[in-house]
């Protein structure tokens, strides 16, 4: 009598020989895990701005439940995360600290832009607000919307798991020799001399 094998049934590796290679081990590329694992424990900071916010965390309540992706975890140190969901418009004061929160971030990190505000500027055209976050971070996923609702995030989400899993944002990021490709650097010195209040 032929004997169905059952996933996860070690009572005969023993004595199964060779006959047991089929069903009881698994074989894959390492490479392949590791993305597949990669994808699947992405564990967002928390980086609310503006009204998108309130659509993000709506996503990570009990009716979307964010956790069947394996990301219930909102974390608050940027230490310990390893996605940026850049939720609503980004001020000009506010750019520089997200820059910072993106650079403590561990490697690989990815990045979504949650809504037109934070893709583009949105309807705040004017000096305070930065047109487009990918001004200051490398952008994988962009959701559109105006604001997104939980399903559009959850789509990004979904695409960017997707992008890890194929590989092509860690080849996008080697193209760019580790990942930012904008060019951060130190202001140079002040052109005017200094006032000098003994002068007076």
């Amino acid at each position: 009598m032929v004997r169905v094998p059952v996933i996860g049934d070690v009572s005969h590796v023993m004595s199964d020989g060779l006959e047991g290679l089929e069903h009881n081990f698994v074989t894959a590329r390492i490479e392949d895990l590791v993305k597949w694992s990669r994808a699947r424990s992405c564990w967002p900071a928390t980086f609310g701005l503006a009204c998108c916010a309130l659509e993000m965390m709506a996503t990570g309540a009990a009716h979307y439940d964010l956790a069947r992706y394996g990301m219930e975890v909102f974390r608050a140190s940027p230490r310990q995360a390893d996605l940026m969901i850049v939720a609503g418009r980004v001020s000009q004061k506010m750019a520089p600290i997200l820059r910072q929160i993106y650079d403590q971030m561990m490697e690989p990190k990815w990045v979504i832009s949650m809504g037109v505000c934070a893709s583009s500027g949105g309807m705040f055209n004017n000096y305070a607000i930065v047109q487009g976050v990918d001004q200051v971070v490398p952008v994988d996923v962009y959701a559109p919307g105006c604001p997104p609702g939980p399903e559009m995030l959850m789509h990004a989400i979904l695409t960017l798991h997707d992008n890890i899993q194929n590989g092509e944002l860690t080849r996008r990021r080697q193209a760019f020799d580790g990942g930012a490709a904008i060019a951060v650097g130190e202001k140079g010195a002040p052109t005017d001399q200094p006032v000098d209040l003994d002068a007076r």
